[in-house]
């Protein structure tokens, strides 16, 4: 499915992110975007080999869910670029907030430029998502649903934001119960994932019904990635995530590891767990207290398994949608895929 799309996205990418002529900081600021997407180096020149790095799931769906409904998945390219956009806004703001310096396998770009350069980036990535999904006539989309579909867009990054905000709030907290993280990581994580297969819906099929069931799936596919990754920022080989064995405990972060265990440990667990996770800072020897802590709860055993439930639940969601063999055995290999990958 990724492949599929892989080199046309990458074009629609780089349009979308255009090299500016301008000279002075016009320039400096698309030399930012371009070098966060992976096309230029710190200088602003262009790499030997560019390419947009991660994944680009979100975008992907988009263009699966258009094709799986019977259109031209080519008329849904600018939804895709608006979405990869929005979420490497995301990524920006999310390396200032977090205080993370790199930033797949290179350095973030407030690291470089500084936080407030950052953050006109980030802004200006945003706007730039904006811009692209307004572009969906040119492909022959209808306006009202090129329309709805830049709706879809602004109510996905809104709500996102809705959620890394949830998020923030959870740092000071250790009341947290599993139904707030559920919640949190829908908006957080699933909010453009959703919003992703739901444009895609929009885009090729009239039948509300389709684009309703495409969204619930998203819904579920969102919370299952984000667990998954919750699991891998404990557990994760740290040579395909670049993360050490235990960081988001160093960090102190209410994944949902942590949450499920706050929720069920008895008492002595759950006062060593609040102990640690009061401390101002975690050292080695916590943090491996914290790892025998859930390992004595079985707590990777139990995500794994609501990664799983999720995963198959997201299935579920399109069961009744008239969809070719080809889609309805891609939509499966991909929630395999995202239960059980490794970075």
């Amino acid at each position: 499915m990724f492949s599929r799309y892989r080199d046309d996205l990458e074009s629609e990418f780089d349009a979308t992110v255009p090299l500016m002529p301008a000279a002075g900081e016009v320039r400096g600021l698309y030399s930012m975007l371009r070098y966060h997407m992976g096309w230029a180096d710190a200088q602003g020149s262009d790499v030997d080999s560019p390419s947009s790095q991660g994944k680009a799931l979100r975008p992907t769906l988009c263009l699966f869910a258009c094709e799986a409904l019977g259109d031209k998945w080519r008329r849904g390219l600018p939804a895709a670029a608006a979405l990869e956009l929005v979420h490497n806004f995301s990524l920006i703001h999310d390396d200032i907030q977090d205080g993370d310096v790199e930033r797949r396998h290179q350095p973030a770009v407030w690291s470089v430029w500084g936080q407030p350069q950052a953050l006109v980036a980030g802004n200006a990535m945003r706007s730039l998502a904006d811009l692209a999904a307004l572009r969906l006539t040119r492909r022959g989309v209808s306006p009202e649903k090129a329309v709805g579909a830049s709706l879809l867009l602004t109510n996905g990054y809104l709500e996102m934001t809705m959620g890394q905000c949830s998020d923030l709030a959870f740092e000071g907290r250790l009341d947290i119960g599993l139904d707030d993280y559920l919640q949190m990581v829908s908006r957080k994580t699933g909010a453009l994932i959703r919003c992703g297969m739901e444009m895609g819906a929009l885009i090729a099929s009239d039948d509300p019904e389709e684009v309703r069931a495409f969204s619930r799936c998203g819904s579920r596919l969102g919370r299952a990635f984000q667990i998954r990754d919750d699991i891998l920022g404990i557990w994760g080989d740290q040579g395909a995530t670049g993360k050490s064995v235990g960081n988001d405990i160093r960090r102190k972060k209410k994944s949902f590891p942590v949450v499920y265990a706050l929720s069920v440990a008895p008492d002595p667990a759950r006062d060593r767990l609040r102990e640690a996770y009061s401390r101002e800072t975690l050292d080695d020897e916590c943090v491996q207290d914290v790892l025998g802590l859930l390992d004595e709860l079985n707590v990777a055993k139990y995500a794994e398994r609501m990664t799983r439930e999720q995963a198959d639940l997201a299935l579920k969601e399109v069961d009744s949608v008239s969809m070719p063999g080809w889609a309805r055995e891609e939509i499966r290999l991909l929630t395999e895929f995202l239960a059980a990958r490794q970075y």
